[in-house]
This record gives structure tokens, C-alpha cells and sequence, in this order.
């Protein structure tokens, strides 16, 4: 567990239980994006079985605890009997949505042990990338979380020896694609990037980023619930941003779209003549808000419709110009230098 991580974890349970779970849960997060990347799917019921789930698996507190029954003398030795009353057999099993469908791939388990005393960090002890591990745990409290993409459940579960469990994870996760059009038609994968944030605000105001640097038409797999996207569109200030629901056992398609124009900036000593190298170049705002820095003779960059100001700056000499571009344009914006 990295240092980061135990912070978080710390922290989380000098605030109590709650905290310890939404930590817990963050911390899932941190441990997938530092896992290798997997494939994503292409449609939003890989994985899922729609197959309704065994009756014993079925309970309003979503556990079913089935004491073991003692085996005849020939069927086992009073070592292995004993070896069983000490440890609790658990099954865990995680669901879409309520009504029971099951994820049969794509969900990573992790175990804690729950050390009961805030001041100590839990101690991640398990780790399964099987949709339905059965596991021997001993007698004791742990926190478990079930993470199905970005999408994740955290419980607090207590185990007895000699019982056998069922948990159930219902996760309540959806799906999300993003697209995003420029002028009629879709935007490609380089083009564009979708940061992804919860759509409530916490208590500095801010909202917390679920996802950053998301491309378009990958479905995301995230818990049900409000999200607040944010779109970029090329390397500067072409930006546009929505909410969107998120709703259990769906796939939710958003569609944003841009409004931009690609301008091109040359410095030259008359219309129509060679760009100069090695210009450092500054677009702004009428009002001095520098929007982007780049450095070269022709650099090109896409622009939110509006008025700029542009500065070129040449073996020591400054020269700017104001333009102005519209929606849809191509522009090259030539600086004189006079």
C-alpha cells in the first residue's frame, strides 16, 4: 500500500465508518489506475449475465449465511472438521442492478482487514480478479470492495467460523459513452478529451474528478448518479461542459457539441510571405487573458469563436494584431512585421 494511500485511509477513519468506506473506495480507484490498462468493451452488456441468481444467494440484507452441517465420521477427520469451524467460507458475488443480474466479468475484489482503531490503517490482504471468488476468511471484521470499472461498492462484513456466506454486491452501475461534433460531424479520438466529475459539489465546492483525458465512443462503466462532463476540443479553449444521469443497467450515450475554428499564425514581412522561425507566439483575450504559448513559424491551434489579440515576439522585436474567428472557419492569421 503506498504511503498516498494510507494518508487517505488514516484520515478517512478519524471521521468514522463512512468516511473508512468512501476512502476505501478511493483507494480502489488509486489501485486501478496504477494496474495495467484492460480493453474496454465494445458494448455495454460485456460481461453481464442476465441469468437470475440462485435462490440462496437471494436475501433483503444481501447476505445468506448457511450453517455447515456436521459431516458423517467417514466423510472427514475431526483435524479437518476442525480446520473448518475455524474459518468462514464466503462466496461473493456481484450484481448490475437489484433485480439480479450478475457481472461475470470485469470486477476486481479487494480485502480488507479491518483493524478496528482509526489510528491504523486497514491492511489490504486479498486481491481476485474472478467475477465470483469463494474464499476462506478468518473469524473476524473486514471491509470489502467490489470495483466494476469506475464503478464501486465498499461494505463492512463480519465472518464467523464454521458458517458459509454469500455476499451480494450490488453495484448499481451503468454505462457512459461520450461523442463530440465539430461542425456536423463527429470528432476524432486526437482531437478531443472528456474529464468526467461528480456531479455534487463537496464542501470546498468543488466537484470531485472521477476520470480525466477520456476518449470518445469507449463506454465507462460508472455507479448510477448525476455527472458533470467537460469537453476539450483541440489544445486551447474550445471547451463546453454538461450534466448527465447515469442510470443502473443502462448505457447512457451524451453528445457534445463544439463550436471552434482552426487558426494558423504566421509572422511575415509581407502578405503572403515566408513564415519566420523561431517565433514565440501568445493568442489573449481583448482583456489580456492568455488563453495559449506555443513556439514556431506556422503553429496552429484550435479556437473558441470570439476576438484575439496575438503577439509575436522575434529575435528580440514584438509585433501584435487582433483577429477574430467564427465557428467552423480555417484561418491563417499573418502578422506584418512593421
Amino acid at each position: 500500500m503506498t504511503n498516498s494511500l494510507r494518508h487517505i485511509l488514516l484520515t478517512a477513519r478519524k471521521w468514522g465508518g463512512a468516511a473508512v468506506i468512501s476512502a476505501i473506495a478511493a483507494s480502489s480507484q488509486a489501485l486501478a489506475q496504477n494496474a495495467p490498462s484492460m480493453e474496454q468493451p465494445n458494448e455495454w452488456g460485456a460481461g453481464i449475465s442476465v441469468d437470475q441468481p440462485d435462490p440462496a444467494d437471494q436475501s433483503s440484507t444481501n447476505t445468506t449465511i448457511i450453517k455447515r452441517s456436521a459431516p458423517a465420521p467417514a466423510e472427514a477427520s475431526n483435524d479437518e472438521n476442525d480446520a473448518l469451524d475455524n474459518v468462514a467460507q464466503v462466496r461473493f458475488v456481484a450484481m448490475l442492478t437489484a433485480d439480479g443480474q450478475y457481472i461475470d466479468k470485469g470486477v476486481t475484489w479487494r480485502i480488507f482487514e479491518d483493524p478496528g482503531d482509526w489510528q491504523v490503517s486497514p491492511k489490504l490482504i486479498e486481491t481476485h480478479r474472478t467475477a465470483r471468488p469463494s474464499l476462506q476468511l478468518k473469524p473476524g471484521k473486514y471491509i470489502v470492495n467490489a470495483a466494476f470499472g469506475r464503478a464501486n461498492l465498499t461494505r463492512n462484513l463480519t465472518f464467523k467460523g464454521g458458517d458459509t456466506a454469500t455476499e451480494r454486491f450490488i453495484i448499481n452501475a451503468g454505462g457512459l459513452r461520450v461523442q463530440a461534433r465539430v461542425a456536423d460531424k463527429n470528432a476524432t479520438e486526437n482531437t478531443v478529451s472528456f474529464d468526467i466529475y461528480e456531479g455534487e459539489r463537496n464542501q470546498l465546492g468543488e466537484r470531485n474528478l472521477v476520470m480525466s483525458g477520456a476518449t470518445p465512443n469507449v463506454i465507462i462503466r460508472l455507479n448510477a448518479g448525476i455527472y458533470h462532463i467537460i469537453s476539450t476540443y483541440g489544445d486551447s479553449n474550445a471547451v463546453i461542459a454538461t450534466d448527465v444521469t447515469v442510470e443502473a443497467g443502462k448505457l447512457t450515450e451524451a453528445t457534445l457539441s463544439h463550436a471552434a475554428a482552426k487558426v494558423t499564425l504566421g509572422l511575415v514581412t509581407r502578405p503572403g510571405g515566408e513564415a519566420q522561425p523561431a517565433t514565440q507566439w501568445t493568442i489573449a483575450t481583448p482583456e489580456g487573458e492568455v488563453i495559449k504559448r506555443s513556439v514556431g513559424a506556422l503553429p496552429t491551434h484550435i479556437l473558441a469563436p470570439g476576438t484575439y489579440k496575438v503577439t509575436a515576439n522575434h529575435a528580440g522585436r514584438i509585433f501584435e494584431q487582433q483577429f477574430q474567428v467564427e465557428d467552423g472557419q480555417m484561418a491563417r492569421i499573418e502578422v506584418l512585421m512593421q
